[in-house]
């Protein structure tokens, strides 16, 4: 079927007509995963304009829930009367927890405060110390992005770190989500947030059976997250709290399997629970595999300096940019090569001729788009150049803390340690 070709709109107030109108040849296709007919105009009703009472009752009840169920992190107030926290914490916080648990972000977030206390001495920091601090966290852009978004509010915003949403957008590696994050969090303004947790809510409480990451449906989504924050002439005028309300239950009740429904402050109001299928929701488009790939790690050993291996610098641009590593043969296949292979390349492109090469330990990693096969080989070299090659450079396997490495190869030094 077409999603919404025919659809009047004349029910919709001028903004809402106008997004929709204006992706209307977007949403012509038939979706891939949509199996049945919906009510088009009663379900588009329901998502742009829930009733007033139920955005009332559902404020409400979540704010109070929250007052009663907020976890105590490092980066939120530890009470209603407690001083506020600095906006600056906020940003790291929420650079660090994108895609990325909670009880992992902690330890990182404490450790990464204890050497940037303030935005200033992260903007002043070298990149390779920011990505080392990061180490283990993964998602390193998030780090290059937070370290370029320290220098750039310095520069321009005189070192404050802007309260309304346009300029937190222009700010690098900023967001939607994370601009309405620290807005909302940060400044109290009334701004909407919409992440996998937010998604999950809305769509089991007004029953969303569209693709949710479907590019329309994300936009009616964020149109629905505005009309619920509070705004500034309600009661309940906390939309900071509102928002990690909204977040709090969803790692916390709203989970993707096993939601515990008989907790929920806001199960009267579900949709989905009262349709006995909160697991069924949110629906997704259908996803690619993760291409297979090979890559080979060369622990190549230095004849004469004991627990010493040659490391290269990652180029600049692309996965895990700028960071160090054992050199490695990155394959853009899953197919097997022989040693003499490897021999070659390392003769070839690190001026090193193998004597003998050991295969050490297989271990698989997984990315976005790729799952990578890597293959540790441990290499005694017959002969090292006098020269290494620029972005080069031999260390000691007990002297690596002031270097960024993948946790690929962190797994992999570990294993030659």
């Amino acid at each position: 079927m077409t999603l919404i070709p025919t659809l009047s709109t004349d029910f919709l107030t001028p903004l809402y007509r106008f997004i929709l109108l204006h992706h209307r040849q977007t949403l012509t296709h038939t979706v891939p995963c949509q199996t049945q007919d919906y009510d088009l105009i009663a379900r588009y009703r329901l998502m742009f304009k829930p009733h007033s009472n139920t955005i009332k009752a559902i404020r409400s009840r979540l704010l109070d829930w929250y007052d009663q169920n907020a976890r105590s992190l490092p980066w939120r107030p530890a009470s209603p009367t407690s001083a506020p926290i600095p906006p600056y914490y906020t940003l790291v916080s929420e650079a660090m927890l994108q895609q990325t648990q909670v009880a992992t972000v902690i330890p990182y977030f404490h450790r990464f405060l204890e050497t940037f206390p303030t935005l200033e001495t992260l903007a002043n920091a070298d990149e390779q110390q920011v990505l080392t601090l990061w180490q283990g966290l993964g998602y390193y852009r998030r780090a290059r992005n937070l370290h370029a978004c320290a220098k750039t509010i310095i520069t321009e915003h005189n070192g404050i770190i802007p309260s309304d949403i346009d300029s937190l957008l222009a700010l690098p590696g900023i967001g939607q989500y994370t601009a309405g994050a620290i807005a909302s969090i940060a400044f109290n303004q009334p701004a909407p947030i919409l992440d996998g947790n937010v998604i999950r809510i809305l769509s089991r409480i007004f029953f969303i059976t569209d693709p949710t990451d479907h590019t329309p449906v994300k936009k009616q989504l964020w149109l629905l997250a505005d009309q619920l924050v509070p705004a500034p002439v309600s009661t309940d005028f906390r939309p900071g709290d509102y928002n990690q309300s909204m977040m709090e239950l969803g790692a916390l009740i709203c989970s993707p399997r096993n939601p515990k429904c008989d907790t929920c402050p806001i199960q009267k109001l579900c949709k989905a629970y009262a349709d006995g299928s909160p697991e069924s929701l949110p629906v997704t488009l259908p996803k690619s595999k993760p291409r297979p790939v090979n890559h080979h790690i060369l622990a190549i050993t230095h004849p004469s300096q004991p627990n010493t291996y040659l490391l290269e610098q990652r180029p600049p641009t692309g996965l895990w940019s700028n960071m160090y590593q054992l050199p490695t043969l990155e394959l853009n296949h899953s197919k097997d090569i022989a040693t003499d292979q490897l021999a070659a390349y390392a003769q070839k492109h690190l001026k090193i001729k193998p004597q003998a090469i050991t295969p050490l330990k297989t271990f698989k990693h997984q990315t976005t788009h790729l799952t990578i096969t890597f293959h540790l080989h441990a290499i005694t070299p017959a002969f090292i150049p006098s020269q290494l090659k620029p972005k080069t450079q031999w260390r000691s396997l007990d002297k690596l803390a002031d270097l960024p490495f993948s946790n690929p190869q962190l797994k992999a030094i570990k294993a030659m340690n």
